[in-house]
């Protein structure tokens, strides 16, 4: 099969490029480079260019089987300061591309979404069942396109797979791909840089939670249990199977006090940190069901926290980092 990978120049398009090459498809790129980086890319045909291109994606629908959709705008903070960059990028654009799609032969399309589609949990563990009530643009605008796909699953026949991700973390296990956001803002590459050495101390962001430890709980899963994830998608979908929306989680969630001392325990190193007030908005605790994706796809998440934060660590010190 020949896929076309949206946003395949960025950390988790990237992996699923390599996880798909290595299940034995075709990848073709199409990345306008905005923040994905041109050397994730390097093994593949990249394409640089906009979703919202019609001339550009005609010609590439043409030529594949199905579509990865990871281009997007993705940081939950910018979306509430700056809305209107995300229902552009987000949904504008991603219409377009699904325009094009219906105007293609292509039928099979995996869409990267988020949890934050469900905004605060009424019950836990979180299952697809849950109401979607986000509260803030990003999970907004995700959530506006899943209603899209689900309007063209009934009058187009399009199969989708809408992946709803939780907490990314890791680096893939060849050591070419792992974290790079700027500004990055994700725990996990805070931690281990502010444990190097090579980052500011860690703010955690309130420890009076009403959680075991007092600080939140997220559930923080593998790029490369993300990846397998995608790859079964684009084969379920592409063997008839139905439209469907999968939490893609370890169903375990992890305090932040647990990922210090992790950190501390791969890196050999105290992990300088300061807690300060809670952040507006931050649930005490967030992690999925994943049950549904097991039966759907035959897909668990095999990387615990202690691997992820090991091939993170690995990451940081090959992009240069000398501890101190």
């Amino acid at each position: 099969m020949r896929v076309l990978v949206t946003g395949g120049s960025g950390y988790i398009g990237s992996c699923a490029a390599r996880h798909l090459a290595a299940a034995g498809h075709e990848v073709v790129i199409l990345d306008n480079l905005s923040t994905g980086h041109k050397e994730l890319a390097q093994d593949f045909e990249l394409v640089v260019g906009n979703i919202a291109d019609r001339k550009l994606v005609d010609g590439l629908l043409a030529r594949v089987d199905a579509v990865m959709h990871f281009a997007a705008s993705a940081y939950v903070g910018e979306s509430v300061v700056n809305p209107r960059k995300y229902f552009a990028n987000n949904v504008e654009s991603g219409l377009a591309l699904l325009d094009a799609v219906l105007a293609s032969k292509v039928r099979t399309f995996v869409f990267s979404s988020t949890c934050a589609v469900y905004g605060v949990p009424r019950a836990l563990p979180m299952t697809e069942e849950l109401a979607r009530e986000p509260i803030n643009p990003y999970g907004a605008s995700k959530l506006f396109f899943e209603r899209v796909l689900e309007a063209y699953a009934v009058a187009h026949g399009l199969r989708y797979a809408a992946l709803r991700y939780f907490n990314a973390a890791g680096a893939h296990e060849s050591g070419e791909i792992g974290e790079m956001h700027e500004p990055e803002t994700h725990l996990i590459p805070l931690a281990i840089r502010a444990a190097l050495g090579t980052g500011p101390e860690l703010k955690v962001f309130g420890d009076d939670f009403e959680t075991p430890d007092g600080t939140c709980i997220r559930d923080y899963i593998h790029v490369s249990d993300l990846a397998e994830a995608h790859v079964k998608a684009v084969e379920y979908l592409s063997a008839g199977g139905d439209p469907v929306a999968l939490n893609l989680g370890t169903g375990k969630g992890s305090s932040i006090r647990e990922v210090i001392r992790w950190t501390e325990e791969v890196s050999g190193r105290k992990l300088p940190h300061e807690v300060v007030g809670r952040r507006a908005g931050d649930p005490p605790a967030l992690y999925a069901s994943a049950a549904k994706a097991e039966r759907v796809l035959g897909w668990k998440a095999r990387r615990d926290l202690e691997k992820i934060l090991k091939s993170a660590l690995e990451w940081e010190l090959k992009k240069g980092a000398v501890m101190r």
